[in-house]
């Protein structure tokens, strides 16, 4: 998945930016899902905009491994537009 098609799934799911969308969500497998939000995790550029965030309801072994850490949801910050 782009950082386009990331950006655009984000904007048809939530009211807005800096909205804490589940990964789920996303519509990738858990494996993709880890794959893909690491390696926009690992880029600075893009990882500023992005901020993942683990509901504490949820237990940890369900939440999504992004670079060794758990994560459920991830925000964007408006800026992102800046990139695309």
């Amino acid at each position: 998945m782009t950082l386009l098609a990331i950006v655009e799934k984000y904007r048809q799911l939530t009211p807005g930016f800096g909205t804490a969308l589940p990964l789920a969500d996303f519509g990738l497998t858990r494996d993709e899902t880890e794959r893909t939000f690491g390696i926009f995790d690992e880029d600075y550029h893009i990882s500023r905009f992005f901020h993942f965030t683990l509901d504490p309801a949820l237990p940890s072994k369900n939440a999504y491994q992004i670079n060794g850490f758990p994560q459920s949801h991830l925000a964007l910050d408006p800026e992102i537009e800046t990139i695309l």
